[in-house]
């Protein structure tokens, strides 16, 4: 049975959706004002293997996604730039999508953009000055937080030990510190829209009340997104959306992905030490690049290094390595000690203890040893077992899309990547390994070791199989 830890309660709970056999899901997407990056890739790549695992358990997913096109981000990157508003969030958009394509997100059910949803939010901010929830002061409209008795309990804070934070505005047109803007009058220059308090704005946290509720309805199965969204803006949304219906929980379930660190330090534009994902995936393979963002639990913090990348790109080269083996051994009359039923059992067994690719990861890897024992031992695998491991890696990567690359074309991808930072040809290596391979027939075992040697200095590792082959592999990044 599938449990999902609730960020809500803190407790890790059976899935149980509020409509039998149908999960509707709302996850934050990007603010489009720059490239996308790592931490961005993270939120989506998770939320894809959740999206996709529910649907592998037969539900009926309606999954929406939001892109914040109107912040002032945006405004002040039009007004740096001199381009419109316009012009920049519809350029980030097609780039986050090509970069999410590139590493085999699906696409959500619906995604749909703040700017096409003014009216459903001013329609909510009415909901709640009527509710008593929210003043106007002049032109802007503010949420009062200390009228509405949950706040705090999605990020488990006291509202009397909260202090104003990054994204919580000080304005003197405000009751109190903590109030939160649902409404900005217009300035010069800024985008605007009719209100019945002037021109102006909404402000960030009502677009995903006015969007998830016109999609999912006012109360809804999964909300998701980055950790760094619980407070302000998930705690915000929550106060405002049960503010506005008085039912709750606005979300039943509350799922958050962990911080992505660079070296070690907490990725930000004050350190400079953002990943774009085009800068990514113009150095590493996109299933390498998914591979890794799948290798940690979601909820736990993930550290991107040249070495978490290079660790990355070697497991999947043992995993294709060892496939590409057993797919080439000529068929014989033996089932390998492989019990393939077990690692679709670790898969789903995995899965259902909170999206945990980790120990799937782990689980397929043990398979993948006993694996190499076989071919090692000289055994000669059926046809029909052949066939069975196909089968069950295509019904594991349906979920978490890795792991299905043709073997052998992974690893001719990977060599001629490497090939291209060396100072030797596919051919030379080749003929290095001919002549060694003479030597040791030889018993020229000085000559052997110098060849051996020799690659080694250029970064190409030798690997003698017990079958008499001998393999190679580049070590470098």
């Amino acid at each position: 049975m599938l449990k999902l830890y609730n960020t809500l309660t803190h407790k890790k709970e059976p899935f149980e959706p509020r409509e039998s056999g149908k999960v509707r899901m709302y996850v934050c997407g990007i603010t489009a004002y720059d490239e996308c990056h790592l931490g961005h890739a993270r939120a989506a790549v998770v939320f894809d293997v959740v999206y996709r695992y529910l649907k592998f358990l037969k539900y009926d997913v309606t999954y929406i996604r939001n892109f914040t096109d109107v912040d002032d981000k945006i405004i002040k990157k039009s007004a740096d730039t001199g381009q419109s508003c316009e012009a920049i969030t519809a350029k980030y958009i097609q780039s986050y999508q090509e970069q999410m394509t590139r590493l085999r997100v699906l696409a959500p059910t619906e995604e749909p953009r703040a700017t096409q949803h003014i009216k459903e939010m001013v329609g909510l901010i009415e909901r709640l000055i009527a509710n008593g929830l929210a003043y106007a002061s002049g032109s802007d409209v503010f949420f009062e937080v200390r009228k509405f008795r949950g706040y705090g309990k999605l990020s488990h804070k006291k509202i009397d030990d909260l202090e104003s934070g990054a994204r919580v505005e000080i304005d003197e047109k405000k009751k109190d510190p903590l109030d939160f803007a649902l409404w900005k009058g217009a300035k010069p220059g800024e985008p605007e829209w009719d209100s019945p308090w002037g021109k102006g704005r909404p402000g960030w946290h009502i677009e995903c009340s006015a969007m998830s509720m016109k999609y999912l309805g006012e109360r809804f199965d999964i909300h998701g997104g980055g950790r760094d969204l619980m407070f302000p803006h998930h705690e915000n949304e929550m106060a405002q959306s049960e503010g506005v219906t008085g039912k709750a929980p606005f979300a039943k379930y509350w799922l958050h992905n962990g911080f992505v660190n660079i070296n070690a330090e907490k990725m930000s534009k004050s350190i400079g030490n953002i990943r774009s994902m085009p800068a990514i995936l113009a150095q590493w393979d996109p299933e390498i690049v998914r591979y890794f963002l799948l290798s940690n639990h979601y909820a736990s913090p993930l550290d991107f290094t040249d070495e978490s990348m290079t660790n990355a790109r070697e497991a999947l080269r043992r995993f294709y390595e060892t496939l590409n083996r057993f797919y080439q051994t000529p068929d014989g009359a033996e089932t390998p000690a492989l019990p393939l039923a077990e690692t679709e059992k670790v898969f789903q067994t995995s899965l259902d203890d909170d999206f945990n690719t980790a120990a799937l990861v782990g689980g397929l890897f043990d398979q993948i040893r006993i694996l190499n024992k076989f071919l090692d031992e000289g055994r000669r695998p059926t046809a029909a077992a052949k066939k069975e491991l196909v089968a069950g890696l295509q019904r594991i990567s349906a979920v978490v899309a890795i792991f299905d690359a043709d073997p052998a074309e992974f690893l001719q991808k990977q060599k001629d990547q490497g090939i291209q930072k060396l100072a030797l040809s596919e051919k030379q290596i080749n003929d290095f390994i001919t002549e060694r391979k003479q030597a040791r027939l030889a018993k020229n075992w000085q000559r052997s070791d110098e060849i051996r040697d020799t690659l080694a200095s250029h970064n190409v590792v030798l690997k003698d199989n017990p079958d008499g082959t001998t393999g190679w592999e580049i070590k470098i990044a």
